[in-house]
């Protein structure tokens, strides 16, 4: 009986991938992803410092928060506010930096310092909520930040495979209330990044950013947006219509989803008392303004045409303020997280060479499974929407079960159980 029940799963699975166009699980078997310092020559498909007009094509738009406070911002101008300093608060670099100070390692005092123990550091009271670390509003209709940029870094990962990680970098994250206290986890600097997978030019998969961990989707399944084509330029090519992917960002964390409404942060439950929040606030596309890099698991290469250069990539350390210590007037405390804490580390600390999707797992992931979703995971609360692309958060198998008064009890024996969330991870 157990044989069957297996093969009957694995010809299910095979089948709903064939009708999906999945390529890892439909008949149309394709060459294994590999890491870019593992590929021969012949296994590649990319030029250094090569951005193929079907990355810029396939960017995903975001939709900020209504009530964002805290939007994309401009690194360079960014770090004219810090200096850099070790962990013990000893100077390395007196403010104001430039991106051209941000390097690997650096010596002081005779000695060779690793960046990766590091920490951007201001003076100035940003607690008070200065302008630099509100970032720059999209424009209305557009989608254009005329002040801020995102990164885009391509990497080769072998026979026809090509990963696109677009970074988005905010000044400051505001992080999420706890039944109406907080913020908790606030930092200064946030990256955050998507990654889209291509198979010889063709969107496969997408992945998004949320906490250190993340989702992936069907690139088929995501919603979609008609947008103009933009031109290597940065201009809308008026003549041509295509469509991008669409993802929401969290309000004050900028955390990326699929879907609108309430999503439980860093939990596996559902109607977390600990939750992110989005909507379709204002559109931004960080196709209009972005600097494009290439990257082959060891250096990094330029976009021909840029003056923003690549050493900065390869700054392991701390892009904020070192978590301010208890006795700080300013710092507070619960049970799960400290007011104010370290800033991000960037790019190069993503695992670009990443072959699985997920860039790592979260903690209570101790299987460090990295499922693909072939239905958006539907947001809670009042503005969660529900259509043709959005299934249900204890997955399709509860999405269409019928009659209705089945489901029902269904859902109320998994009401925010593990059981619904084991369900929605094998068949979401």
């Amino acid at each position: 009986m157990i044989f069957r029940l297996l093969l009957f799963y694995i010809y299910g699975t095979l089948a709903v991938g064939a009708l999906l166009n999945d390529p890892f699980t439909s008949f149309n078997f394709t060459p294994p992803i590999k890491s870019p310092e593992d590929l021969l020559d012949h296994e590649r498909t990319l030029s250094d410092g090569e951005i193929p007009r079907y990355v810029i094509d396939h960017c995903p738009l975001i939709h900020l928060y209504t009530e964002e406070k805290y939007h994309p911002g401009d690194i360079r101008s960014f770090l004219s506010h810090f200096k850099l300093v070790t962990a013990d608060f000893e100077t390395v670099i007196s403010n104001p930096l430039k991106i051209t100070d941000l390097k690997s390692e650096y010596s002081v005092s005779g000695k060779t310092l690793s960046s990766d123990g590091l920490y951007l550091h201001t003076t100035e009271k940003f607690e008070e909520d200065p302008s630099w670390l509100r970032g720059t509003h999209p424009e209305y209709g557009t989608g254009l930040t005329k002040d801020a940029s995102s990164i885009v870094i391509v990497v080769d990962k072998g026979n026809g495979w090509v990963d696109a990680y677009w970074f988005y970098f905010y000044p400051f994250n505001l992080g999420p209330f706890i039944m109406g206290y907080g913020p908790w986890g606030n930092h200064i600097g946030d990256w955050e990044h998507s990654l889209v997978r291509f198979y010889k030019g063709t969107p496969q998969y997408i992945w998004m950013s949320a906490h250190g961990g993340g989702a992936s989707y069907t690139y088929n399944c995501i919603e979609k947006k008609d947008r103009w084509r933009v031109t290597s330029e940065g201009k809308f090519d008026k003549s041509e219509v295509i469509k991008r992917p669409l993802l929401f960002s969290a309000r004050g964390t900028h955390a990326n989803y699929a879907s609108v409404g309430q999503h439980a942060h860093d939990v596996p439950f559902f109607f977390s008392a600990l939750s992110d929040f989005t909507d379709r606030g204002p559109l931004w596309d960080p196709s209009l303004r972005f600097h494009g890099f290439t990257y082959d698991g060891e250096s990094f290469y330029e976009k021909k045409g840029q003056d923003i250069g690549t050493s900065w990539l390869y700054f392991l350390g701390h892009w904020g303020n070192k978590q301010l210590k208890a006795s700080d007037p300013r710092q507070k405390w619960c049970p799960v997280q400290w007011k104010y804490i370290d800033g991000p580390r960037g790019p190069a600390a993503k695992n670009l060479v990443r072959t699985a999707l997920c860039q790592r797992s979260k903690w209570f992931n101790f299987w460090h499974g990295c499922p693909v979703r072939r239905m958006i995971k539907r947001g809670q609360g009042l503005d969660a929407e529900r259509n043709d692309l959005v299934g249900d958060n204890c997955g399709i198998a509860l999405y269409r079960i019928r009659p209705k008064w089945i489901r029902s009890l269904l859902r109320l024996i998994t009401w925010r159980g593990a059981f619904c969330a084991v369900m929605d991870y094998f068949t979401g």
